[in-house]
């Protein structure tokens, strides 16, 4: 796009041998489909056995090219309407160059047979600055539009194929079309906690290039009954080495198939323009590839004769060098095995929001019963985490206000005990918060740290209790925060502890910062002295796009939860137990309460 070349980084990553997440499928982004912890909510309330979750295989052919010295870098955004208002539900990779992709990375949705799902698909040519980053960050209108399709899930689903081939059109249902088709195809997800974590390695591989060696990545693909195959990941591009061993594919089984389910293992040399050379292939099953870990042995590629006849066997050969078979627990396993997940809230009280009396304050609370903007997000998100939590019992804190005492408090109780933060429930939430606002004075700055100290240590004493327990800070503020550094170097200590942060921003405050501490650019906070996060423990949402009908706040809020939750299981290799064992709690001395 913007008539330059497409940036090489962006398509040599690996796509789709990730760790498997929340869902249990392997994604690389937190596209669309279930959430593991609305979806058990409802669920658990009566809504069980109402849809069949799926995934959408995606691609194209003959697209437009809007690139002057390259070919267009295109990826999918697809779409659900739901009374009138379309609902982002996931997107594809970016592939570079490439005028008929085929997209690794499915988009997940459930299917719900009694209702008429309106789907809507939009390709766009992403600009090279990029090509590189999180697709979730990508700013689609700064992107050329390639054209538009759409369809009811119900046509994919009633298909014998499982496919539909869908002519590009305008925008919003234009009828004049853009040139190409998009295909798409549906197949329902089979729950599976067993995983294969493999490394291949090559030796020997055919030089393609002239001046240097090539620059080989491997693509497998999974074939289906119907015919053809699917491409279920790529490994990273190794450069200049006709030796290559790449990082540590993860897959589900759900991704491909069974053991004795043929696999097709292509070999490119990667080539910055889009066109891909073939070194080689072969084809394997899942079975196949442990035996030759086992043997020690490789397996010789194959190039098609281009007359049609017999392929040619090559030098070149396939090794396996790690081939294991885990259990991968999902979130729902922890949950029903004892876990639960504490809710705490934090509400910011500073004199931006507006005198808590005038009907233009955020703070404003209506006697005819209308919930304002904080009222809201305690509310929806308090309904469903509250679940997860068998006491009930839910610290809440306020931060930015003049308290009784006279003195300015980034951290203090809502509740009219000063030694005790823990109200009973959501409507004790709703109930402290409303006598906070006749009870304190409006003043500032807006600080974090301290909540989010307080946050960081209790969870601390949990480890050293040895409690089964996860928690969930709910931080809902209208400002610009005044302590970021000292927010991130909160953040950062608390990115080892069982804990999550839920960022949501009221009123029309610039939000940029919260964007910051989400990390959704790919890039881990760091603190001041180069330590950098364990993990990403933020998700934000803003009130604004809530209210514009653009996302859900419990689905938005909630979307990267459960993984968050299970990076730090996996990562301390905690199993759904019942008791977790007492020696998992040693390795935080560093993290005792009184040095958080």
């Amino acid at each position: 796009m913007g008539g330059c070349f497409s940036d090489v980084k962006g398509g040599q990553a690996a796509v789709g041998g990730g760790q498997q997440s929340a869902g249990n499928s392997v994604t690389e982004s937190s596209g669309g489909g279930q959430n593991d912890a609305v979806d058990f909510y409802f669920r658990s309330h009566g809504l069980e056995g109402l849809f069949t979750q799926v995934e959408l295989s995606l691609s194209a052919s003959k697209l437009l090219d809007r690139d002057i010295t390259s070919k267009s870098d295109p990826m999918v955004v697809v779409y659900i309407k739901k009374n009138g208002v379309l609902q982002e539900i996931g997107r594809t990779e970016v592939i570079l160059n490439n005028l008929n992709p085929q997209w690794i990375q499915k988009v997940s949705v459930a299917f719900h047979f009694e209702t008429v799902q309106p789907l809507i698909f939009r390709v766009y040519d992403i600009d090279t600055k990029y090509c590189n980053v999180p697709v979730k960050t990508i700013k689609l209108n700064d992107q050329d539009f390639l054209g538009e399709a759409s369809c009811v899930l119900s046509e994919i689903i009633t298909k014998q194929s499982r496919s539909l081939t869908l002519c590009l059109k305008d925008r919003d249902g234009g009828s004049r079309n853009l040139g190409g088709s998009l295909t798409v195809r549906a197949e329902e997800t089979i729950a599976s906690r067993s995983i294969v974590e493999i490394v291949l390695r090559c030796s020997h591989l055919d030089n393609k290039d002239v001046f240097s060696k090539s620059d080989p990545f491997l693509r497998i693909s999974r074939v289906v009954e119907t015919g053809g195959s699917i491409p279920i990941c790529k490994t990273e591009v190794v450069k200049d080495n006709l030796n290559p061993v790449w990082r540590t594919l993860c897959l589900s089984m759900q991704k491909f198939g069974d053991k004795d389910n043929p696999l097709v293992i292509e070999c490119f040399d990667f080539n910055s323009n889009g066109s891909h050379e073939l070194i080689g292939k072969l084809q394997k099953s899942m079975g196949d590839l442990e035996k030759l870990y086992r043997e020690k042995s490789g397996a010789n590629f194959v190039i098609p004769s281009s007359h049609g006849g017999y392929e040619k066997v090559l030098k070149g050969q396939l090794f396996v060098d790690h081939f294991v078979e885990k259990t991968q627990f999902s979130f729902i396993d922890y949950i029903s095995s004892g876990f639960q997940l504490n809710f705490m809230v934090a509400v910011d009280f500073t004199a931006s929001n507006g005198n808590p009396y005038s009907p233009e304050s955020l703070h404003y609370i209506d006697r005819s019963g209308r919930l304002n903007s904080y009222q809201q997000a305690i509310m929806e998100v308090g309904e469903v985490i509250q679940f997860y939590d068998t006491d009930r019992r839910f610290p809440a804190w306020g931060f930015g206000a003049r308290t009784r005492d006279g003195n300015i408090s980034h951290c203090f109780n809502l509740s009219t005990n000063p030694t005790e933060p823990e109200v009973e429930g959501v409507e004790g939430i709703m109930r402290a918060y409303a006598n906070a606002l006749r009870n304190v004075s409006l003043a500032g700055p807006t600080l974090f740290g301290q909540v989010i100290n307080k946050a960081a240590e209790i969870a601390a004493h949990s480890l050293f209790a040895n409690i089964n327990k996860y928690f969930v800070l709910l931080i809902i503020t209208d400002g610009v925060l005044t302590d970021l550094q000292e927010t991130m170097e909160a953040l950062v200590r608390a990115s080892d502890l069982p804990l999550s942060i839920l960022i949501v921003g009221v009123g029309g405050a610039d939000f940029k910062q919260m964007e910051v501490l989400d990390a959704d650019n790919g890039h881990r906070l760091e603190s001041c002295t180069g330590r950098v996060a364990t993990r990403d423990i933020v998700q934000f949402v803003s009130m604004r796009e809530v209210h514009r009908g653009a996302i859900s706040l419990v689905g938005a809020l909630l979307e990267e939860l459960p993984e968050q939750f299970l990076s730090y299981m996996r990562n301390r290799d905690i199993k759904p137990t019942t008791t977790t064992p007492l020696h998992l709690a040693q390795p935080y001395a560093s993290f005792a309460p009184q040095d958080i």
